[in-house]
C-alpha cells in the first residue's frame, strides 16, 4: 500500500495461477486496485459540464423536456460549492445556456440561481451532432487541466447530422481530457453510439426509459464525480524482452478494452488510462505473451504500476503488484484455473455474447440469437450476475439455465431490449472465498 499528504491510499493486489505447464506462452492475471479515497474529495479540484439534449424530438412526449430540466437542476444543485460548471445546449451546434459565454463559473447560490433560470427556458427545436456537444465542452475545460474534469451527456435521439466519422474524430481529441458519463431518454437514440462515447471518454452508459427516474440518476452521476479525489491515474504495464501485453481490460465494475489506448512511457512500458479514482475498487485483466519456458524457469512476466499524472505530465506511483510465470511438469499445478481470471473471462464472454445476440436478433439471424443470448444466461446463472439474469428473462423465456436453453420471446419493448443491451458490460466481483 501506497500513501502520500497529497493523494489517497492506493493498494494492488494479483490474482493468478503462475504455474505454467513446458512450452506454455501466455499469462493471465487480474490486478485488483483499491483506493481509499482518504485523501477527501473536498480538497480536489473539479470542473463539471451538463450538456442537454435539446433537439426537436425532445418535444415527443414534451414530458422528455421537462424531465430534462428537472434533472438539469437537480445536477446543478449536486455540484460542490466553488466547483465551476457550465450547462450546454446540443442540437445540431453546441452552444452556451449557462452561462452565455464560453467559460466555467463557481458553484454558489447566486449561480446556482441563474442556471436554473437558464435551464427553464430552454426549448427543442433543431438536430443531433453530438460532435458538436463534445468540442464544446472540451473548450470549456480548457485551463482546468488541474482538476477532475467531468461531463454529463444526454440525449433521446441518433447522432443524425453527422457522419460516425465526424464523432470518433471528436471522440478522439476529448480523451484524457475529460470523463463523460452518457444517458439515453425514451428509446429512439442508439446504444453503440453511446456506447462509443463512454467508452472512450471512460464514462458509463445507461438508459433511462422512464423520464422521472431522470434527476435521480443525474444527481447520482454529480455526487459520483465530486467524490472522486485524484484526476488522472495510469495502469503502467512493464514487461521484459521478448514479451508483449496482448491485452488489458478493465473487468469490473465493468467490462472496457484497454488494450488500444496504451500510451508507450518507455522501451519496456506502456501507460493505460483508467481516469479519476474515489473510494473504490476496480480489476483489470491483463494477458501477456511470453517466451515458451521448460520446466523450472521462472521469470517476472510484467509490472503492474499505478501511476497518478499531474498537469505537467509527471508521474506519481501509488503502488506496484508483480505478474509471475514459472514452468512446471507438474499437471494438477499448471491445470488449475484461478478462481478470479475464471470469473472475470466469463463476464467478458458474457457481455460479447449478449451484444452478438441481440444483434443477430436485430438481423433476423434467430439461430444465432438463440445461441448466444442462450450462452449469455448459463454464464450469467453460473457466476451469480442476478441483474443480467432478470434483464435476459425479459428478452428470452428461460428453460433451463444451466445448459443456457432459451426460447426468444415474440414481443420484447425496445427498452427491455436497451436496458439489456447498455447493462451488458456491466460485472459482478468474485465472492468471498473465490480469490485465490
Amino acid at each position: 500500500m501506497v500513501s502520500t499528504p497529497d493523494l489517497p491510499q492506493f493498494k494492488v493486489a494479483v490474482y493468478q495461477n503462475e504455474f505454467l505447464p513446458e512450452g506454455a506462452g501466455e499469462v493471465n492475471a487480474i490486478v485488483t486496485v483499491t483506493s481509499s479515497g482518504a485523501a477527501g474529495p473536498s480538497a480536489a479540484r473539479a470542473a463539471q459540464v451538463i450538456m442537454v439534449d435539446c433537439s426537436g424530438s425532445m418535444d415527443y412526449p414534451s414530458t422528455k423536456m421537462e424531465a430534462a430540466r428537472q434533472a438539469t437542476n437537480a445536477a446543478i444543485d449536486a455540484i460542490r460549492e466553488g466547483v465551476p460548471f457550465a450547462v450546454v445546449a446540443g442540437t445540431h451546434v453546441g452552444r452556451m445556456v449557462f452561462p452565455s459565454t464560453e467559460y466555467l463559473v463557481a458553484a454558489d447560490a447566486s449561480s446556482r440561481a441563474a442556471a436554473k433560470a437558464a435551464v427553464s427556458r430552454l426549448t427543442p427545436g433543431g438536430g443531433t451532432a453530438i460532435s458538436q456537444w463534445l468540442a464544446l465542452a472540451d473548450r470549456l475545460f480548457t485551463g482546468h487541466e488541474q482538476a477532475i474534469r467531468h461531463a454529463i451527456l444526454l440525449t433521446d435521439g441518433k447522432d443524425e447530422h453527422e457522419s460516425p466519422d465526424d464523432l470518433g474524430r471528436a471522440i478522439a481529441r476529448c480523451e484524457g481530457r475529460f470523463t463523460c458519463d452518457c444517458r439515453g431518454i425514451g428509446t429512439d437514440w442508439v446504444v453503440a453510439e453511446l456506447r462509443r462515447i463512454a467508452g472512450g471518454l471512460l464514462g458509463t452508459v445507461d438508459i433511462v426509459a422512464d423520464p422521472s427516474g431522470l434527476a435521480g440518476d443525474f444527481r447520482a452521476m454529480i455526487e459520483g464525480a465530486m467524490g472522486k479525489a485524484v484526476a488522472d491515474v495510469r495502469l503502467r504495464l512493464w514487461s521484459p524482452q521478448g514479451s508483449t501485453i496482448k491485452f488489458v481490460k478493465q473487468v469490473a465494475p465493468s467490462v472496457v478494452d484497454l488494450t488500444g489506448r496504451r500510451v508507450q512511457t518507455g522501451p519496456l512500458a506502456g501507460d493505460y488510462p483508467t481516469g479519476a479514482w474515489g473510494a473504490e475498487s476496480r480489476d483489470y485483466h491483463v494477458c501477456v505473451a511470453v517466451r515458451p519456458g521448460s520446466v523450472g524457469d521462472e521469470m517476472l512476466a510484467a509490472r503492474a504500476s499505478l501511476v497518478a499524472l499531474d498537469g505537467s505530465g509527471q508521474a506519481q506511483s501509488l503502488g506496484q503488484g508483480l505478474v509471475r510465470a514459472v514452468w512446471t511438469g507438474d499437471a494438477a499445478l499448471s491445470t488449475k484455473m484461478n478462481r478470479q481470471v475464471a470469473h472475470y473471462t466469463g463476464q467478458a464472454e458474457l457481455a460479447d455474447a449478449i451484444q452478438e445476440g441481440l444483434e443477430a436478433r436485430k438481423n433476423g439471424d434467430y439461430d444465432t440469437a438463440t445461441a448466444r443470448l442462450g450462452r449469455a444466461v448459463q454464464l450469467a446463472a453460473a457466476s451469480g450476475n442476478e441483474d443480467t439474469t432478470r434483464l435476459l428473462a425479459r428478452v428470452v423465456d428461460v428453460q433451463d439455465p444451466v445448459t443456457g436453453t432459451v426460447r426468444l420471446k415474440a414481443r420484447v419493448s425496445d427498452a427491455d431490449e436497451m436496458a439489456l443491451d447498455t447493462r451488458s458490460s456491466k460485472t459482478v466481483r468474485v465472492g468471498k472465498g473465490n480469490q485465490g
